[in-house]
């Protein structure tokens, strides 16, 4: 019998729970706002906790309708055997490393990688007797860095700010001969984009916050991959309780039927725009993985299906100069996050390293002529011709 073709994930986005009947046969996934499940004799509870039963759960802190819903749709987009949702996309990466690492172990993480993870691995797990590897996102200098000892690499693909996107075939084999899992971000990416656990990841995880939901109005994140492990890290977070509201599922579901137009466009848009930034005088550097001048161009053409909404350039001067810019553009706002339907613009030299000096932030790659720039679903031309103007005042 012939395999079944695989839908395209713009129809996996719109589709996956519709024919998933629910109590009052809604297209829209109904919001179960409870957190006690009743059971309608003590047989029924023998039978939950003996397994001969399907329900969500008995209390709200292992598990809701409306969760469940959100995550399959999930679980359907990234390819992977189970989604496990949490309240922020931070959750999701320090449950996930609490749940795996054990005192002893090791880890080699990218320095490129989101701040907060880069400091959580490097303030929080050594309480615990965890103990870890910073080394920048090159496969020789991971593979030098693996002990005996190491549990997990941990990575972005791409990274932020400055979008490396590692090799992930190669980094799969590098972990499989030395018997390491991989944990990888691809908040940026999306699975429009790139899909790690493909390339035989072992885990994957997203800020739900930013592509999938796309309207800046929720927080969330999910972890995703084989069911065993995902089941593990489930039951972590059942004692932990950093667990994700109906609501906030609800919304994720709606962000989702459309998250694939919009990816598709912040693509494109985002491409026209790197092409513009790379080819005016105030701008020295352009950090895009859709561009020949990216240092990884040719491993983001193999892997990727689109190269994300987000930029990151370096304008001439410095502070100064990158804040005159920043001031003077129409359409973006300054704010942080990314992902979502609004063009935004920030420097991270201030919006995420304000309390470091200029050598301090200098000595980590973080520079004060770098802003970064996230592409919403605004119209490509006016956001070249806002930019220009700014950038023309430099």
């Amino acid at each position: 019998m012939d395999k079944p073709k695989e839908k395209k994930i713009s129809t996996i986005a719109v589709q996956s729970n519709v024919k998933q009947k629910n109590e009052y046969s809604a297209i829209t996934v109904p919001i179960v706002q409870s957190a006690t499940y009743t059971f309608n004799e003590t047989s029924e509870l023998y039978d939950f906790f003996e397994g001969r039963t399907n329900r969500i759960a008995e209390y709200g802190r292992y598990g809701n309708p409306t969760q469940e819903a959100a995550q399959n749709w999930l679980k359907s987009l990234e390819g992977a055997e189970a989604a496990l949702l949490f309240s922020s996309g931070m959750a999701a990466i320090t449950t996930t490393l609490l749940s795996i690492c054990k005192q002893g172990d090791h880890i080699v993480i990218t320095s490129d990688s989101y701040r907060k993870t880069r400091q959580f691995v490097r303030q929080v797990l050594p309480r615990y007797g965890v103990t870890y590897t910073m080394v920048k996102p090159d496969m020789t200098l991971i593979e030098e860095a693996i002990t005996p000892e190491t549990k997990l690499i941990v990575s972005e693909a791409p990274t932020n700010p400055y979008l490396r996107v590692l090799d992930l075939e190669e980094l799969v084999k590098i972990a499989k001969k030395h018997k390491v899992k991989t944990f990888i971000d691809s908040t940026l990416a999306t699975p429009v984009n790139l899909r790690p656990l493909d390339f035989g990841v072992d885990l994957v995880t997203h800020s739900v916050t930013k592509y999938f939901a796309g309207h800046n109005d929720l927080m969330a994140g999910v972890v995703m991959g084989h069911e065993p492990i995902i089941k593990a890290i489930q039951d972590f977070q059942s004692i932990v309780g950093n667990i994700i509201d109906p609501f906030s599922c609800y919304l994720m579901i709606r962000g989702i039927k459309t998250f694939a137009l919009r990816v598709n466009y912040q693509n494109q848009s985002a491409l026209r725009v790197a092409r513009f930034l790379e080819s005016h005088p105030s701008v020295v550097k352009v950090w895009y993985p859709g561009l020949e001048s990216h240092p990884d161009h040719a491993v983001a053409s193999r892997l990727m299906k689109g190269f994300g909404g987000v930029i990151s350039f370096q304008v001439k001067g410095g502070l100064a100069e990158g804040t005159k810019c920043v001031d003077s553009v129409k359409i973006p706002v300054i704010a942080p996050s990314l992902g979502g339907v609004d063009t935004l613009i920030d420097q991270p030299a201030l919006m995420s390293y304000f309390e470091l000096s200029t050598e301090e932030r200098e000595k980590i790659g973080i520079f004060d002529n770098l802003i970064r720039l996230s592409i919403g679903i605004e119209d490509s031309d006016e956001l070249i011709e806002d930019l220009k103007q700014a950038l023309d005042k430099i």
